[in-house]
């Protein structure tokens, strides 16, 4: 277990008075969302990654879904109101959201972008997302999440 920091993302749920766990593993490079769940035992359902594209129109745009699941873009461009959107290249990452691969959370990007959560965090009490650096994950009410980043749900994954 690596000793516990707090992380932007989690003392920005600290100050907005969000209740969450964190929750620390060793990870010294970027492993996909799948192989960690699998790694700790954790539901891929209520596990979730986040993505970051671009729009047409140029702005960002950020999606929560689940590891297992793909984004669906014709959905997600529609929940945001553009016409396309283009997943944002893992070298520009760093740059737009202030987070390294596998460490990308919604919460405390550089900027505040319009974040889309997929529909079915509704389904659980809490769920599980990137703490914000690798080897750390919060664990929160999906509602919490949605005020914090000030997002909306949508139905933006592909139909299985």
């Amino acid at each position: 277990m690596k000793k516990e920091n707090k992380t932007n993302a989690m003392r920005i749920l600290d100050k907005a008075g969000v209740a969450y766990e964190p929750f620390y593993y060793d990870c010294e490079e970027f492993i996909d969302g799948v192989h960690i769940a699998d790694m700790l035992g954790q539901p891929y359902e209520s596990s979730f990654k986040t993505l970051v594209m671009q729009g047409k129109s140029k702005e960002y745009f950020v999606f929560v879904i689940p590891i297992a699941e793909e984004v669906d873009m014709k959905k997600a461009a529609k929940a945001v109101g553009e016409k396309n959107l283009e997943m944002v290249h893992v070298k520009d990452i760093m740059q737009v959201t202030g987070y390294i691969r596998g460490g990308v959370t919604s919460i405390g990007m550089k900027k505040k972008y319009p974040t889309v959560i997929d529909e079915t965090a509704q389904l659980f009490d809490t769920i599980i997302v990137s703490g914000g650096m690798l080897g750390t994950q919060i664990h929160l009410a999906p509602d919490d999440l949605l005020k914090v980043v000030e997002g909306q749900y949508a139905d933006i994954t592909q139909a299985n």
